[in-house]
């Protein structure tokens, strides 16, 4: 738990950052590839090629262009036709996918998972609900997929990493998690990336390179080898806190206005949600 933690602090202030320096200045495509340039460079010296199992490489590409490929590129998209409440409110879903996901892979219904999801969820909602404005059906898609393929990503290291250990530690061959997202990347940004719009200030090369280290790199990283250290409906909750933790970033650092009650209320939802979910998991017979 101690890394998700971490990851979702990370995470809560990149999202701001995103909002604030780099939405509608910055090409999208741009954004993402260096993002994962910065990650793959940070890992590759790092990386071992033989000695592995062929699925678990694979399927490191696989999560790779799934969890940062498919997701950020979907994630910068809808920031052209939806406002940031929007956006927050529309990837609350994202503990859902991760439950069903993983218990689809399993081939098992764990009621009690789904269950503490859909509560998480619920907090979500009480903290970023409000009246919808303008044309946001295209960006509440994107965001659709974006949180699909990030659920499916995490659920995908999470078991790999289960059903193939391995001697070499994670940092050795998570290199080629961001290889695969380089996949989908690179010509997404050669087909789509605009090349009057690369960032022109050195705040927004900063964020950039602060986002490819800590949020993309090592965000990453702690967030897959968190994933192993706890059930799968404690990772689809963990999901969920980057809306409180988003909202206490703007409130602290922009001065952002927020309803500090429905935060509270929120956030004690989402907290009753783990309670629901150890529950379930300490029923015999029952694994979350």
């Amino acid at each position: 738990m101690p890394y998700l933690l971490i990851v979702t602090a990370l995470w809560a202030f990149s999202f701001s950052l995103i909002g604030q320096y780099l939405a509608g200045q910055v090409d999208s495509d741009f954004a993402v590839l260096l993002r994962v340039l910065i990650a793959a460079a940070l890992f590759l010296p790092f990386t071992v090629w033989r000695g592995l199992p062929a699925r678990l490489l694979g399927g490191f590409w696989l999560a790779g262009a799934l969890q940062f490929g498919v997701t950020y590129l979907c994630l910068y998209r809808s920031f052209q036709v939806l406002t940031v409440p929007e956006v927050l409110l529309f990837t609350v879903l994202t503990p859902l996918y991760v439950t069903l996901f993983d218990d689809a892979l399993a081939r098992r219904f764990n009621p009690w998972a789904l269950l503490a999801a859909a509560v998480a969820v619920g907090g979500g909602v009480i903290i970023r609900f409000q009246p919808l404005e303008g044309e946001y059906l295209t960006g509440f898609l994107l965001l659709q997929l974006a949180n699909f393929t990030f659920a499916a990503g995490q659920v995908l290291c999470r078991r790999l990493l289960q059903q193939y250990p391995v001697s070499q530690p994670l940092h050795h061959y998570f290199g080629h998690f961001f290889l695969g997202a380089l996949l989908l990347a690179l010509p997404s940004f050669l087909l789509f990336g605009d090349m009057q719009r690369l960032p022109h200030t050195a705040l927004q090369w900063g964020v950039l390179v602060y986002m490819g280290v800590f949020a993309t790199a090592l965000g990453m990283y702690w967030w897959v080898k968190g994933s192993t250290k706890v059930s799968a409906g404690t990772l689809a909750i963990m999901n969920e806190l980057h809306v409180p933790a988003g909202l206490l970033v703007n409130v602290l650092i922009w001065n952002r206005d927020a309803d500090l009650p429905r935060l509270a209320l929120g956030g004690a939802v989402i907290m009753a949600s783990l309670w629901i979910n150890r529950r379930g998991r300490a029923r015999p017979g029952v694994q979350a």
